[in-house]
């Protein structure tokens, strides 16, 4: 299958309600009826850290709108190796300019024409130089050229009424903002990460106690060479995008994390640092702070920020308090995003008023930035790629569906239903010292190849296959193993004092059509470091949303290794027994 990415990048995302019938009833924001504004280009020099930045930015201001008429702003930037000026970016400034609101629209630092390091969204940098345009908008500062904005909404003096909205790396610069100035009203971060350690460089393991898992080369150095080669995209750089000191453009924490996970070795000192910096510019060391209304949107079709990193951030904000719903769309950084589906959210487009997301986004901010009582919809809404009417598509809960169905790894190779029915038997795989498996080419899209369909090589992998189903099955959620494994080689190593000497494996779930045709649900697996081989452990699946037809089949999956990632270090056998009252169990969030 073929993916196209567009400019909107990222770095280097029961009891069930009614199924929506009929578009979402959000009333429409009272917005202006004309649609005009003007736009002028501005340039801020802000805070970041111990320095200062400039920031090249441009502000839309709807007609009708002046210091006796204010109205709510909306502030947005890139994706990374964008500007204010790529496609999504500019069409979330005339969008939301035609609807009324006071829009600012900037290139996050070290891209388009601002100035700085690429700094990963650090809340201490990129989250401090978005809170000087937030004084900007509250009246408390002027452009560089003496440009004021006295006509936005203020809920008091200094402090406008401003929401904001972007994805992937202009997502977390959300988070990061909100953290840091609390003016903030509304967030809409979409295909976002939640911890950029396990985005990188994932453990599946529950409870892996901040081992790392396997580094995902391809994502992450094909991210890196976008940022290093700024000169080629931004010629004349600012002075203040060139590190002498480590790489080209990435502040120096990220110049050494990037080696480090390029080296494919894990000493324990130097990896407790690597995750610490990935950590301390993620959501995930910072979201106790922030307060602002959050509407999450994660994208289905995504292997660099899959639903789990959402649903992380969804349950930390919601247990703290804070005002959050999510979205589960169909599109993310592994497809659909130039091409989304009918009836999508298209950033390309700006057709808010015509999909369910952009529906949605318009009710969070005409709640929480125009005030109006309006329904923001329910708690948790999925998007389902099995039907067709653009109008039906999406599906609501008032939470994530819980684990409700349990399957057992037989001897045989069988899933099974019932603990009695696993026969006894002991199978084995190996590794190469080269991958012998195949989920995606990550960088596929961005470089317009197509991408070969998923394998995995004989003798490198086991397997189980379960019966054709009685009826149609809805996977809805992020499934869980739990397995053990030998392997007396690695036991011997996992102690060496390096990570990378512990066991890989990597699970995952496919579908098994009648005719044999094999389809791994968005080309996701879930890579697992092995915490000791000498016990169980148990591994949480990448989320999907998936409807096994009738008569089709689950597979499980775990492989010695995938080419997407760094694997194994050295020969590797692994067995697994299974016995009736010891052996795997895969649970499955199954709804209906």
């Amino acid at each position: 299958m073929s993916r196209r990415v567009p400019r909107f990048r990222a770095p280097l995302a029961l009891v069930l309600g009614a199924t929506l019938t009929a578009p979402l009833a959000l009333t429409a924001p009272a917005a202006a009826a004309t649609g005009q504004y003007t736009v002028t280009a501005l340039k801020f020099t802000v805070r970041a850290g111990e320095g200062s930045c400039t920031v090249d930015a441009d502000l839309y201001r709807p007609a009708g709108v002046d210091r006796a008429h204010p109205a709510p702003a909306v502030v947005a930037t890139n994706g990374f190796g964008g500007s204010k000026s790529d496609g999504s970016t500019d069409i979330i400034g005339k969008s939301f300019a035609e609807r009324g609101y006071v829009s600012l629209v900037y290139s996050g630092l070290g891209f388009g024409r601002s100035g700085c390091l690429i700094s990963l969204d650090d809340p201490t940098l990129d989250g401090v130089a978005a809170s000087g345009l937030v004084d900007f908008l509250g009246g408390r500062r002027a452009a560089d050229d003496g440009t004021k904005a006295d006509y936005v909404t203020l809920d008091a003096p200094g402090d406008p009424r401003v929401g904001m909205v972007g994805g992937s790396y202009g997502g977390a610069v959300q988070l990061a903002t909100a953290a840091v100035d609390h003016r903030l009203d509304a967030l809409v971060p979409m295909i976002t990460w939640n911890d950029l350690a396990y985005s990188l460089d994932p453990n599946n393991a529950v409870g892996s106690g901040g081992v790392p898992g396997s580094f995902k080369w391809q994502w992450a150095n094909g991210f890196y060479l976008i940022g290093e080669g700024q000169p080629l995209l931004e010629p004349n750089l600012d002075p203040s995008r060139i590190n002498s000191m480590a790489c080209l453009h990435f502040v120096t924490k990220a110049c050494d994390t990037i080696r480090t996970l390029n080296s494919g070795r894990y000493p324990a000192k130097r990896t407790a640092e690597l995750l610490a910096y990935a950590r301390s510019v993620s959501p995930v060391s910072y979201l106790s702070r922030v307060k602002a209304p959050t509407l999450l949107v994660q994208g289905q079709a995504d292997s660099l920020f899959n639903l789990n990193e959402a649903t992380s951030t969804y349950r930390t904000l919601k247990d703290q308090g804070t005002p959050t719903k999510m979205i589960w769309q169909s599109w993310g950084h592994s497809g659909g995003m130039s091409d989304p589906a009918s009836g999508e959210l298209n950033l390309g487009q700006g057709n808010l008023e015509t999909s369910y997301v952009g529906r949605r986004v318009l009710a969070w901010f005409d709640r929480y930035l125009r005030k109006n009582p309006v329904d923001t919809g329910p708690a948790f809404a999925y998007y389902r790629d099995w039907i067709t009417d653009p109008d039906r598509t999406y599906a609501t809960a008032d939470r994530v569906p819980a684990l409700s169905r349990t399957l057992y790894f037989s001897g045989d190779g069988k899933l099974v239903d019932d603990r009695h029915e696993v026969r006894r038997g002991s199978r084995t795989y190996t590794n190469w010292l080269v991958p012998t498996s195949h989920s995606e080419s990550s960088l596929a899209g961005l470089i317009g190849l197509p991408d070969p369909a998923p394998y995995d090589t004989p003798g490198t992998h086991l397997a189980w296959t379960g019966e054709p189903l009685a009826r149609t099955t809805d996977v809805v959620g992020a499934p869980r193993v739990t397995l053990r494994v030998s392997s007396p080689v690695a036991e011997r190593t996992q102690h060496s004092g390096d990570a990378a000497d512990r066991l890989m494996l990597f699970a995952k779930l496919y579908d098994i059509a009648p005719d044999g045709t094999r389809t791994l649900v968005h080309r996701l697996v879930a890579p697992v470091r092995v915490p000791d081989v000498r016990r169980s452990f148990t591994v949480t699946l990448p989320g999907i949303v998936h409807r096994y037809e009738k008569g089709h089949r689950l597979r499980f999956v775990i492989a010695a290794s995938d080419d997407a990632y760094f694997g194994n270090r050295g020969i590797k056998p692994v067995t697994v027994v299974s016995a009736p009252q010891d052996t795997g169990v895969l649970r499955l969030p199954v709804i209906g």
